[in-house]
């Protein structure tokens, strides 16, 4: 999909210099990539204390009992 920006030259060339990417596409796309990859891990952080787990649960117990181990077949 074609899409014309106005985004500063310098900003751009520094983050092509930076990046090693050819063109500033590659570096828009990259950019997007990188900023998508990070909003992703925040809001997975933002889970950590809101789980609630069984401090006496025993996976090794449950795997005794079946259904957790892995097939030996493969």
């Amino acid at each position: 999909m074609a899409t014309n920006l106005a985004i500063d030259d310098s900003l751009i060339e520094s983050a092509r210099t930076l990046g090693g990417q050819k063109t500033k596409k590659a570096v828009v796309t990259q950019a997007l990539q990188e900023y998508i990859q990070k909003r992703q891990q925040l809001k997975l952080t933002e889970l950590f204390g809101q789980i609630d787990y069984a401090q006496d649960y025993d996976y090794k117990a449950q795997r005794q009992r079946g259904g957790l181990e892995p097939d030996a077949k493969g």
